[in-house]
């Protein structure tokens, strides 16, 4: 079992900068990649970036590459999301997940932290 624990949202405006935290406790042996899913209000929830532990190898969609960058810290089991130039669309509920890559990207991880909300405003 694997929990996971977010940490590091909250509001800013257009253009501003956030940086949101995952603390990974447990089997964390067992995880593959660790990543950031988001959801906003009256949409599905999407994939957003995620890192291999091991290799260190990083994927982002489409919407958020140039603006965020993911990175971990093997020793502190954490995981950083360096959220730059942030827009209202990218406003929603960060989650952040862990498991194999290909569930990560279609939204199926096998752990979910709680969430913790982002706000854009314009």
């Amino acid at each position: 079992q694997v929990q996971l624990l977010e940490s590091g949202g909250g509001l800013v405006q257009a253009g501003g900068s956030l940086r949101l935290s995952c603390a990974a406790s447990g089997r964390t042996v067992s995880i593959s990649h660790v990543g950031w899913l988001r959801q906003a209000p009256g949409k599905e929830r999407e994939f957003v970036a995620a890192v291999s532990m091991n290799s260190g190898f990083t994927t982002y969609a489409d919407s958020v590459k140039g603006r965020f960058t993911i990175s971990r810290d093997n020793a502190k089991r954490t995981v950083y999301l360096q959220m730059n130039s942030l827009k209202p669309e990218d406003t929603a509920v960060y989650y952040c997940a862990a498991g194999g890559l290909a569930g990560l990207r279609v939204g199926a991880p096998g752990s979910w932290g709680q969430g913790t909300q982002v706000t854009v405003s314009s």
